[in-house]
């Protein structure tokens, strides 16, 4: 028996998705400048659609030159992850300070 269901999910684009993720960064309290996002002047994170996918960089720590964590959002499920790892780090980097 098959587990076709008869239809398929949307395809994944890029760019509309890069719009609502930037709306909900800024909701969050980053502020855009350029390609990425910073937090009290810092950058923390960095967007660019690449073909079909959109990769970010997510900074470790809050630092001036900070070490990156890579990541490639390929559809909707990737990107609810880096927003509620952004969030666990905004909160982390809050702790911290």
């Amino acid at each position: 028996m098959s587990d076709d269901f008869g239809f398929a999910p949307p395809p994944f684009k890029p760019e509309p998705a890069l719009v609502t993720l930037r709306r909900s960064l800024r909701d969050l309290g980053l502020a855009e400048r350029g390609t990425g996002f910073e937090l009290r002047g810092k950058r923390v994170l960095e967007l660019s659609a690449e073909g079909d996918t959109i990769r970010a960089r997510l900074a470790r720590r809050l630092m001036l030159t900070p070490e990156w964590d890579s990541q490639v959002l390929e559809g909707a499920a990737d990107i609810r992850k880096l927003l509620d790892e952004v969030k666990h780090r905004l909160a982390r980097w809050e702790r911290e300070d």
